[in-house]
């Protein structure tokens, strides 16, 4: 499970700027004027080879009397409640303010591990200005300076030393081998219900009003003679129409399910159709490397020719993830529901399939002779041999003599063709592209 690291700290001491210095891009706005961020942004980091999810939040501070700071106050709580480890920031240019020592209060009882750093510490000088910082009593303290990324490898260190060890259950199943799968969607489409149905009891709250699941539920069941580990998880809600508070937690926890879950059932309600938000927790999924089977819930309610103009809607609106496996099921009656769990269980297979090299590259020979890279700059880049790198999900390398000069049409079809001829049905298949280091190259 990918650990979480939330950024807090009183507004304008720099958090954003930081956030953007760890994750390696401009994500979060950044302006000098207080209170810029308000609402909590995540994002995907790489510290000294772990990968964490990296949270940034509004300026925390408690004492304001209107209700927007006292709304980002309740955010930054949420953030530290679900945090690993949390990353405190302050300003070191200026004394302690009472929103610092308001801050460090919370942390500390909080009893999460927490790094502190001192902001805006641009050169060795200016490492005095932050004496003052030191009557807070905090157990160390690291002078920065996020913008110009003085010591920020020294935070990055820092972070990773307190984070949790590596989670055995990351590889998503348990140690009997049942896979484990995560139901998403958005409220209201049926995932408690599926959930019910496959467990045999009434685990899970189903109601007709959205938003009735709040923590993921985990059961072991059977179905079909196989064992698997469910996750039930909250409904995903537009990010604008996600309440501060107890949902905001739900997306959070929701979002971890799918980080630990070898195949997500995206679930859908088919008399509404796709939306966007659907398209955008395939997409989610997807990039977090995992397997998905798209669930079109419902179909009992709904007339021969309109099934099939939901499914036709339902390919366009994913049409960047063609391969995704699209069932048609009935949550609450049980149609289709047989056929989904067959697929579910060939794409946790798949998922942790491995192809010898040999066969890799005897199917790569016949591809790059019936089609091969066009030239590029005047060059046709050659591919010398390709090998499978990792499972779960499965990433290849191609190593060529030239990986700039492929252009990405070529490096999609390549993608597709072993997706075709392996039977990766439903997981994203990945392809890196390396420099052959020989002579020849």
């Amino acid at each position: 499970m990918t650990p979480i690291v939330a950024i807090v700290g009183r507004p304008n001491v720099g958090k954003s700027t930081l956030f953007n210095r760890l994750v390696g891009q401009r994500l979060a706005i950044v302006d000098d004027a207080p209170g810029v961020t308000r609402d909590r942004h995540y994002a995907n980091a790489y510290l000294h080879g772990r990968e964490i999810i990296l949270v940034d939040t509004g300026g925390f501070d408690p004492s304001s009397d209107d209700r927007m700071g006292q709304s980002i106050a309740r955010q930054v709580q949420i953030a530290i409640e679900e945090s690993d480890v949390v990353l405190c920031v302050l300003d070191g240019s200026l004394p302690a303010t009472g929103p610092d020592r308001e801050a460090i209060r919370l942390l500390r009882r909080s009893g999460k591990p927490v790094v502190y750093a001192a902001n805006k510490i641009d050169s060795q000088k200016q490492a005095a200005e932050m004496a003052d910082l030191y009557t807070l009593g905090l157990p160390q303290l690291i002078g920065v300076s996020a913008l110009h990324g003085r010591c920020t490898g020294e935070v990055a260190a820092a972070l990773v030393a307190l984070l949790p060890p590596r989670d055995a259950e990351s590889t998503a199943s348990d140690a009997s081998g049942a896979p484990r799968v995560a139901l998403v969607g958005r409220p209201n489409a049926g995932k408690s219900s599926l959930f019910n149905h496959l467990s045999g009891s009434e685990r899970a709250l189903v109601d007709d009003r959205p938003g009735t699941t709040r923590d993921p539920i985990d059961s072991e069941v059977e179905y079909g003679g196989r064992r698997y580990l469910l996750v039930d998880t909250a409904g995903i809600r537009r990010r604008s129409r996600v309440k501060r508070g107890v949902e905001a937690v739900s997306v959070m926890r929701a979002i971890r399910a799918v980080d630990r879950a070898q195949v997500v059932v995206l679930v859908c309600d088919a008399t509404i159709g796709l939306a966007e938000q659907d398209a955008r927790l395939l997409g989610l999924c997807a990039e977090r490397g995992r397997a998905v089977v798209v669930a079109l819930n419902k179909i009992d309610l709904m007339r021969t020719h309109e099934i099939h103009r939901a499914e036709e809607d339902a390919r366009r609106a994913l049409h960047f993830a063609t391969w995704t496996p699209l069932v048609r099921i009935s949550a609450r009656g049980g149609g289709g529901i047989r056929r989904l769990m067959n697929t579910v269980w060939h794409a946790a297979v798949e998922f942790e399939r491995r192809i010898p090299t040999a066969e890799l590259n005897r199917f790569f020979t016949e591809v790059v002779e019936r089609h091969p890279p066009p030239t590029s700059r005047g060059r046709a880049p050659r591919i010398y041999y390709v090998t499978q790198a990792e499972t779960a999900p499965p990433v290849f390398v191609a190593i060529c003599s030239a990986p700039s000069h492929l252009r990405a049409s070529y490096r999609r079809y390549l993608s597709n063709q072993i997706r075709a001829a392996f039977g990766f049905e439903s997981s994203p298949v990945r392809v890196h592209f390396k420099r052959h280091t020989g002579r020849n190259a």
